[in-house]
């Protein structure tokens, strides 16, 4: 496919779908990270019914660091994979607070690698938290 044929197919996409938007729920950059792991092998329409709960728990990077691993398990585990997403979570608070000064990096390289954050959702950060197109590809 050249530059011709994705500039024709995004024209298209573009028509077709001019208001189109992230389907998940977020307030910050952070949360959107958090949704954006939860979704993993899962529905957002299921991350927007379990983040409420969640974000009102956890306010603040901080919050995500320090929250009790069973705690957060349970308020995770409707979206399946708890515990591993949990773990991640944790983890990828704790590495945006010491590695990145408590603000969500802005470009791909950093995003994914932060704990359970590969390229697709380093890509959906990027766009819909920053409004940043990348040519980083999946």
């Amino acid at each position: 496919m050249n530059k011709k044929d994705v500039a024709t197919i995004i024209e298209i996409l573009n028509k077709t779908y001019p208001n189109a938007k992230c389907s998940l729920n977020f307030d910050t950059p952070f949360q959107l990270v958090v949704a954006v792991c939860l979704s993993a092998q899962c529905t957002d329409e299921r991350v927007n019914k379990t983040t409420p709960l969640l974000f009102k728990r956890c306010k603040t990077i901080e919050d995500f660091a320090n929250i009790d691993i069973n705690e957060l398990e349970e308020l995770i585990h409707p979206c399946g994979f708890y515990r591993n997403k949990a773990k991640n979570l944790k983890l990828c608070a704790k590495q945006i607070l010491e590695k990145f000064n408590g603000e969500v990096p802005k470009n791909i390289d950093d995003l994914v690698s932060l704990a359970g954050v590969g390229r697709k959702s380093a890509n959906v950060i990027m766009l819909d938290a920053f409004g940043i197109a990348t040519r980083y590809c999946c």
